[in-house]
């Protein structure tokens, strides 16, 4: 998936911090790599603290998402319906 990466930027968590698989392969398509190093690594790199936090906050509104049933469990059969659903869970929990 990497390779076909067409974004500026890539926030994922500390799993994602291999210098061959992963990093370098970020920096051969432009792509700032927004991932936090390894507390083992010998190198320690730096990384954009702001644009991580906003990781933490995309993570926290699928989680509650997730809490609607029909797109936990997808029960639409068309990708229109199951988008709309999205859509009206994502504006109930922005509304809450």
């Amino acid at each position: 998936m990497i390779d076909d990466i067409k974004a500026d930027a890539l926030l994922a968590d500390k799993a994602y911090d291999a210098e061959e698989r992963v990093l370098k392969r970020l920096e051969n398509k432009n792509c700032e790599a927004v991932i936090p190093p390894k507390s083992v690594r010998k190198e320690q790199r730096s990384y954009d603290r702001v644009k991580y936090q906003a990781r933490h906050l995309i993570e926290n509104f699928f989680v509650k998402l997730k809490q609607y049933r029909a797109i936990a469990t997808r029960y639409d059969k068309t990708a229109r319906n199951f988008l709309g659903g999205v859509h009206v869970a994502a504006a109930v929990i922005l509304l809450a």
